[in-house]
């Protein structure tokens, strides 16, 4: 499977101690996105300091506007209030999702939490219908637990 042989390239990137945090993320976001066909859009979003909100980090992908996102408001922001993953086989039948494309299908969104706080999130969005397993689930908290190691 795919997932296992990503794993440890995963971890040579977040272990690259010469590259800043958000050129590790970057690293990763590209990471995923090449070699995971369905895994089209691929980005962090982190909490904005103190306030109720989520601000991009690093990502790849089609631009988007969505650069601030309140808790609560569309899957990002659901996440971050609700602490849970958050598989969306088919956007267009959610009524709190925030659309980047018109393309986009599906989105999977995975929480990073540093010292049992939820700083953070994966997002991933797919032009593929429906194409997020449990397997991606798993792989993704892989990821988000190593990157928690370096926030």
């Amino acid at each position: 499977m795919i997932f296992e042989t990503l794993k440890p390239k995963v971890e040579a990137v977040i272990s690259n101690t010469k590259e800043t945090v958000d050129e590790r993320l970057l690293k990763l976001c590209q990471l995923l996105q090449t070699n995971i066909h369905y895994y089209n859009w691929v980005g962090f979003y982190f909490r904005n300091g103190k306030k109720e909100e989520l601000k991009l980090g690093p990502y790849v992908g089609e631009p988007t506007e969505h650069t601030i996102i309140p808790f609560g408001k569309g899957i990002c922001g659901q996440v971050a209030v609700n602490n849970k993953n958050f598989v969306v086989p088919d956007v267009s039948a959610q009524d709190n999702y925030i659309a980047c494309s018109l393309t986009v299908k599906a989105e999977i969104v995975i929480p990073i939490f540093v010292n049992g706080e939820n700083i953070g999130q994966i997002d991933i969005d797919s032009n593929t219908a429906d194409p997020f397993t449990e397997a991606d689930e798993r792989f993704l908290e892989f990821v988000c637990k190593q990157v928690a190691t370096i926030l």
